[in-house]
């Protein structure tokens, strides 16, 4: 579990995390409290970083110990409260051999949760938005899983932030790892994350279209490209048609064609750029 100044809830979540694991590990991210020294007394594996990394380098922390001790299973929850212990059965019970991640949801039937309207709202937004793909998450920022062996260590991840959350089920799907969800209850109070939920929005959609981008550019820059070129041929044929009718040189018209020709094969060029690049990565991994 990764912990930020949690010494008020790490007690209470290690001590009941540990009547259903083997070994509780946690990831101090650089805390100025005691969270890790009391995770430590309790019994827990704790990995200290210097400084506050972020919780995406908290959670790559703990899975490269994972795949150090070989672990066959990690399930990983917040250590602030908001994840009830109690519940990492139902979790295991759902990993089986088709399924290589499991996603506690506070959304699916059976789930609640105690966070404000306005919060699930954004959730839900979130969800909306990264849910493009084959593989559809109704609580794509829970960070109540479990994982396999096999997702721990086919699972690439670079993303520092809360935007790992995404990260995760947007690589697992491209390497057609299955995911399924269970429901789970998520309780909110004084002492529960205050991380804001507006910077986590923007954090998430900003690092999702950068994956986008970077893994279907021709659709990302090109499309985008080719129309702004369209727009373009059709300010210059507006400017000689008008240029011709009333020898008037619409400079503004002209402006506008000579604008968004410019951005349409920079973008373009990108995109080809970005296509090739991606094309010799995937090729290279697969030799």
């Amino acid at each position: 579990m990764p912990a930020y100044d949690e010494e008020a809830n790490i007690a209470k979540v290690v001590l009941r995390a540990q009547k259903h694991v083997d070994q509780v590990i946690v990831c101090d991210d650089g805390s100025s409290d005691c969270t890790a020294d009391i995770a430590e007394a309790l019994g827990a594996f704790v990995i200290r970083h210097e400084k506050n990394e972020g919780y995406g380098a908290s959670l790559m922390s703990l899975f490269k110990e994972a795949i150090k001790i070989n672990a066959d299973v990690v399930v990983t929850l917040d250590s602030d409260g908001q994840h009830d212990p109690k519940e990492i059965p139902m979790l295991l019970e759902k990993l089986n051999g088709d399924v290589d991640i499991v996603v506690g949801s506070r959304f699916v039937k059976g789930g609640s949760s105690e966070a404000s309207g306005w919060r699930n709202w954004g959730i839900r937004f979130i969800n909306k938005f990264i849910n493009n793909g084959p593989m559809l998450i109704s609580d794509s920022q829970s960070g109540f899983r479990a994982y396999n062996k096999r997702a721990l260590t086919e699972l690439v991840l670079s993303e520092s932030g809360m935007a790992i959350s995404t990260e995760i089920l947007l690589k697992a799907g491209r390497l057609g790892l299955h995911t399924a969800e269970t429901p789970i209850h998520v309780e909110y109070n004084s002492d529960s994350s205050t991380y804001n939920p507006i910077l986590h929005g923007v954090d998430v959609v900003l690092n999702t279209l950068k994956h986008i981008s970077l893994h279907h550019p021709l659709t990302f820059y090109g499309l985008p490209g080719l129309l702004s070129v369209l727009a373009s041929l059709f300010f210059w044929v507006w400017l000689i048609e008008e240029y011709s009718r009333s020898k008037a040189l619409l400079t503004n018209v002209a402006l506008l064609g000579m604008g968004s020709m410019l951005v349409g094969l920079m973008l373009i060029t990108t995109a080809v750029i970005l296509w090739v690049m991606t094309s010799l990565i995937r090729e290279n991994k697969a030799n």
